[in-house]
């Protein structure tokens, strides 16, 4: 018994040198870099939550002290007052339609770039790739006059294809880069089978690239929902704007509720980020799928 107890404290002491000989300096170092890189943006977010329980002349006299008094009746009067309940059923329409185009036109464009052969597909990757690169504001007065013309300002839809297009370019790249890397016997087996180019996207394309849709998804939802120039500029109906445009409302020429606003822009950050937190694992997998071969 001994002996076995002996053993024991020698394979436990072992185990433990094992673990602490495996922790390296620039382990600790990266995650103490990671860690204050996370804080600069926490903090400005915590911050912004603490001010939606003081007074204007409280945020501006002490903006780092905390809140004399936790009145969360703030956050109702911030939903009632500034509308937010329309300008969020505004933002979710328009971000859900955004996303379901982005993710069925981007899983059916990589597809054909990616597993089928045609005239221009490399020009045609090449003008989705720089869909990366340029601006809103390079492309913004010739998308402005042809909305005009085509009477699309005020309405949903000057959101949801601009939405729509913006998405476009990161869908393809991310969905076609993992479609590469499978093996093209997948897809020959399934030709082989008498499967045709839909069946083939429908039964063997989209399973496989659920966690790249899921990361494209997020993203998408993200851009959508926090967009702000585009729906300045293309929506004036109080009834169609989104958030981010209808959180003007707590500021006038004059004078701006500031106490309303960080607790507005509280409520709306929340989902955002209780959404990114479910589903990180999630992003990171469709990130780094598809990258090695």
């Amino acid at each position: 018994m001994a002996t076995f107890d002996a053993v024991s404290n020698s394979d436990a002491a072992q185990s433990f040198a094992g673990r602490k000989k495996g922790v390296r300096p620039s382990d600790v170092l990266f995650h103490v870099v990671m860690t204050i890189y996370a804080m600069l943006f926490f903090l400005p977010l915590l911050w912004m939550a603490m001010s939606s329980f003081k007074t204007n002349g409280q945020i501006f006299q002490s903006p780092f002290a905390l809140p004399t008094s936790w009145d969360w009746s703030v956050f109702a009067t911030a939903w009632a007052d500034g509308g937010i309940g329309q300008y969020a059923v505004n933002s979710f329409i328009v971000t859900a339609v955004s996303m379901v185009a982005i993710l069925g036109l981007g899983s059916m464009a990589a597809f054909a770039f990616s597993r089928m052969k045609f005239r221009g597909s490399g020009l045609l990757l090449t003008l989705f790739t720089l869909g990366l690169l340029l601006p809103i504001q390079s492309y913004f007065i010739a998308q402005n006059s042809l909305f005009e013309y085509l009477h699309l300002k005020d309405t949903r839809w000057a959101l949801i294809i601009p939405y729509t297009a913006m998405g476009l370019p990161l869908a393809i790249w991310l969905l076609k880069a993992y479609l590469d890397s499978l093996p093209k016997e997948l897809f020959e087996a399934a030709r082989i089978d008498g499967a045709g180019d839909l069946r083939i996207y429908w039964s063997v394309v989209l399973p496989l690239v659920r966690s790249g849709m899921a990361t494209v998804a997020i993203f998408s939802a993200l851009a959508a929902w926090n967009e702000f120039l585009l729906a300045l500029l293309y929506i004036q109906n109080d009834e169609l704007k989104t958030i981010p445009v209808g959180l003007l409302a707590f500021s006038t020429k004059y004078i701006t509720d500031y106490h309303l606003l960080f607790a507005a822009l509280t409520i709306v950050t929340i989902p955002m980020i209780v959404i990114y937190v479910l589903f990180h694992r999630r992003i990171a997998q469709g990130l780094t799928e598809g990258s090695l071969k």
